[in-house]
């Protein structure tokens, strides 16, 4: 495996990397999340790719996770188990909780969980228009959790004319998945309305480890509403209002290698939003504000007990987000001026209750909140074919902590269109969650920011005919990064800022099309250790050590997608995952190493007409078994088909 891993990186490299989607690395397509106003990719020194709707559309009956999964870069942990399964994000070895996600261009999370990471079964791609993923410490812009970067997940809007699409999709273990939408525009208004509906019996999320049989299948069954509407009562005034609704229901298993035949969660997100963006001649004014609302329910009935301590058991994790920013952009020249602030207030409100052996078990319920004000700037540079550059800070005012700020700078120069040298510099910081800071029993007020320095240099090629290529080296370091740590003697734990984190690697990625065929790939390679005076559990030690704790991260991955548009109305491509070992921490013992991996997926689409397609996607092909999250089931052999339609 070892061997084969190597074998495809030489291939890539000796091949001028021939890598990642044409679409992610087309330099002349506008995006927004680089610098928060439109501009060309080419004209910002940053690392963005971009997943397209067309990519979304050929991506069957995949998850949102399962379409990250494939960039440069990123590791969705949990992206292939069961449906319902907690995914977290990880870019360049990040730990859960660094990565910043957008909806929209709104920052979404979840104060009630420990790390403060949004559930990304939230989001259907059946309701995304597109994906922009920013690499690299992006405080200056985002603020705190955008310490590796940011994903902006952009929701479909409304098309000129009124339109209906949607699509049905079916496939293994009794999946099922309808979604339907309208939407267009009139005068001076427009709307949109997406819902999608899913269900799924699942299969077993933990693994059956000693054959004991009996472990059930874990089923999932979601409802997603989302809708916009917007007018212009002037000429340069827009104004929009959206909501989203999610819900969904999944079965749980007990932990790793064990069976619960009634463990439940229900999930909910809410969220309100209106936005308005005044423009006059250079001149570009927003105001954003959103409400979100996200409350995780957890039973277990123990009519079937795991455990013969706990006879009943329920949860409730509350956690509620207000946001509110305001900011312009002025084009002077070859300038373009960034002012802008963002006010954060961030609620939870948490409690538990069990029952069994030894009576009933209810410890202090949590309720905390913070507040978080951050005026911020930036000012970038561009001259046509040659230097361009972009300078930014942010100052954030914790309510709980105090200040702390952050800072970017980017340069980077243009060879005759055919090349980009680049260099960036960022600080970044993620905050203390109220979990950590206020649990009565780990946390700890006294808690400061992780703060962390983020570099990255490499090349473009530019449109080489048919070929683009991108070579980026990356390093980051955090100070003051947040740890449990526990003392085995007197058997207390808290949370403190004690340890060290250095992240490095390189990633290497581009595209190549020729008439009816395109391939493309990308390969990264992720390092890391930790610094600190506890070792993996927390437990004190006499010094400090450094220690490797990418724990679930590859050092080495690989994609590759083959596909062929074999008639105007057939296209059909075979794609490669593969994943090198990993490590898995295990409580109380030494790390288990999980087995490289290999997996082959096939996709194949016909359309009837201009705007209907059917569709067929067959994933791991081979049946390979592999292992994401030690004690729990991956995919096998499965498959997706379905429909979809614009009217």
């Amino acid at each position: 495996m070892k061997k084969h891993f190597f074998v495809l990186a030489a291939v890539i490299i000796s091949n001028q990397l021939i890598a990642q989607d044409t679409a992610r690395l087309q330099l002349d397509e506008v995006v927004v999340t680089a610098n928060k106003y439109e501009q060309k990719q080419s004209t910002t020194g940053k690392v963005l790719n971009i997943i397209s709707r067309q990519q979304l559309e050929r991506s069957g009956g995949k998850t949102l996770s399962e379409v990250l999964n494939t960039l440069p870069g990123l590791t969705m942990i949990g992206a292939n188990n069961v449906l319902g399964t907690n995914q977290n994000i990880s870019i360049r070895g990040a730990s859960a909780g660094n990565v910043l996600l957008l909806i929209d261009g709104i920052p979404v999370n979840d104060p009630s969980a420990i790390t403060n990471y949004y559930d990304l079964n939230f989001i259907n791609i059946d309701q995304v228009e597109r994906i922009e993923v920013l690499k690299g410490g992006q405080s200056t812009l985002y603020g705190s959790d955008a310490v590796a970067g940011v994903i902006n997940v952009i929701l479909k809007k409304a098309d000129k004319k009124i339109t209906v699409f949607g699509g049905v999709t079916g496939g293994s273990y009794n999946t099922l998945k309808e979604s339907i939408g309208f939407g267009g525009q009139q005068k001076n208004t427009h709307f949109s309305i997406n819902y999608t509906h899913q269900s799924s019996d699942g299969f077993s999320a933990a693994t059956d480890k000693n054959k004991v049989g009996g472990f059930d299948n874990d089923g999932f069954k979601q409802h997603a509403l989302n809708g916009r509407f917007g007018f212009s009562p002037a000429k340069n005034l827009k104004i929009n209002f959206t909501g989203t609704y999610n819900n969904y229901f999944a079965d749980l298993d007990a932990a790793a290698f064990t069976d619960e035949k009634d463990y439940t969660v229900k999930n909910d997100n809410k969220q309100l939003g209106t936005s308005a963006v005044y423009t006059l001649k250079k001149t570009t004014i927003h105001l954003n504000y959103n409400f979100n609302h996200v409350i995780r329910r957890y039973n277990d009935d123990s009519l079937y007990q795991s455990s013969p301590y706990s006879k009943f058991a329920r949860s409730s994790y509350t956690g509620r987000i207000h946001f509110a920013e305001l900011y312009g952009n002025w084009k002077i020249n070859n300038f373009e001026l960034l002012i802008g602030a963002d006010y954060r207030w961030n609620n939870t409100d948490q409690w538990y209750w069990s029952t069994g052996a030894f009576g009933p078990y209810a410890p202090p319920a949590l309720h905390a909140e913070m507040k978080q004000v951050s005026p911020y700037l930036t000012l970038a540079y561009n001259q046509d074919n040659g230097f361009g550059a972009e300078i930014g800070g942010r100052y954030n005012d914790h309510s709980v902590y105090g200040n702390n700020v952050s800072f970017n700078f980017n340069p980077f120069f243009v060879i005759k269109d055919k090349a980009k040298l680049f260099a960036n510099i960022y600080s970044a910081f993620k905050t203390p969650t109220l979990y950590q800071l206020y649990d009565q029993s780990i946390g700890n007020s006294s808690l400061t920011p992780e703060k962390s320095t983020v570099a990255e240099a490499g090349v473009e090629f530019l449109s080489l005919k048919k070929l683009n290529a991108r070579v980026v080296g990356f390093y980051r370091q955090a100070k003051d990064a947040i740890l449990y740590t526990f003392n085995p003697s007197t058997f207390a734990g808290k949370y403190l800022n004690a340890s060290k984190q250095t992240n490095y690697g390189i990633e290497l990625e581009g595209g190549f099309a020729h008439k009816k065929v395109s391939i493309t790939a990308n390969y990264t390679y992720t390092n890391g250790k930790t610094t600190a005076a506890f070792d993996g559990t927390g437990a004190p030690l006499s010094k400090d050590t450094t220690y490797y704790n990418l724990y679930r991260i590859p050092k080495h991955t690989i994609h590759i997608d083959f596909g062929v548009q074999a008639t105007p109305t057939i296209y059909c491509s075979i794609k490669s995952r593969s994943a090198s070992k990993r490590e898995e921490y295990v409580y109380g013992a030494a790390a288990e190493t999980l087995k490289a991996y290999v997996v082959f997926d096939v996709y194949g689409e016909y359309k009837m007409g201009k705007e209907t397609r059917l569709f067929l996607e067959i994933n791991n092909i081979a049946g390979n078994k592999y292992v994401d999250i030690l004690g729990y089931n991956t995919r096998g052999f499965n498959f997706n088909t379905g429909i979809n339609f614009r009217l």
